[in-house]
């Protein structure tokens, strides 16, 4: 993925569509010429967008329209789709905050990105580095971003990190009553599935609960958790184990 101008990804957070259309079309023309210039330098631009940053010129207007036109044809029809998705993702992911906290929150973006605090390390295209420098980082289930996670290019915008939401998985898992444990073996289907039903468990819990020695339970544990199907977190002396938003929806939880 190359570059993208931020001013095309508006941080707004409420007023819909409406919303964001005119955070864009408000948009500074300095901020569109640094941004424009950026993206010219990274790949050959059609003669009409010279025109965006122009005084007077109604190229941003019509640039809003076109977006506003292709949301309306492109999205509308499968949008309460992406909705239920989008509000699955997060109210799996706040149950997991409640339950482990922030670090318990942040292993949940597993693969796609590590928390070895105090750094996130997020699978990027490119080489960079992002402080918060006391600021908060807005987490935003996406259901079209695919492959890894994206921020805005401007370190010095409200730091954001766009992610994967997590999607229904393949039917093919739930087509007869054992294929998820086809597909992971049954030890680790019910060690998903203990941490499913009864929250975040320790790992002499878990080992207990699955009928498995200690050693077992730790290297089950760690597939799981590499797979991103599990994350755990450290309390105090234990370590605790719980279900992903991704765990849960292979188990159609």
């Amino acid at each position: 993925m190359g570059y993208i101008p931020d001013f095309l990804t508006p941080s707004v957070t409420s007023g819909g569509l409406a919303g964001a259309l005119d955070e864009v079309r408000a948009t500074p023309r300095g901020r569109l010429t640094h941004e424009l210039t950026r993206l010219a330098e990274s790949r050959p631009l059609p003669s009409w967008v010279s025109s965006l940053n122009r005084p007077g010129a109604k190229a941003l207007g019509a640039l809003t329209r076109a977006l506003e036109l292709s949301c309306k044809t492109l999205l509308e029809p499968y949008w309460p789709r992406i909705q239920t998705a989008i509000a699955n993702d997060v109210e799996l992911r706040s149950s997991t905050l409640l339950d482990g906290g922030t670090s318990a929150l942040l292993n949940t973006l597993r693969p796609h990105a590590r928390w070895h605090a105090p750094v996130l390390e997020v699978e990027y295209p490119v080489d960079r580095e992002l402080h918060l420098e006391g600021r908060g980082l807005l987490l935003i289930p996406s259901y079209f971003c695919w492959r890894r996670p994206t921020a805005l290019a401007d370190p010095a915008l409200g730091p954001v990190l766009v992610f994967p939401v997590t999607k229904q998985p393949l039917e093919i898992v739930r087509a007869s009553k054992d294929g998820l444990e086809r597909l992971l073996g049954r030890t680790r289907t019910v060690v998903l599935a203990h941490l499913a039903t009864h929250g975040a468990r320790t790992t002499s819990e878990v080992a207990s609960a699955a009928n498995i020695a200690l050693p077992s339970a730790s290297y089950q544990l760690g597939v799981l958790r590499d797979g991103g199907l599990i994350a755990s977190h450290r309390d105090g002396q234990y370590v605790r184990h719980s279900a992903t938003p991704l765990g849960l929806r292979l188990l159609d939880r």
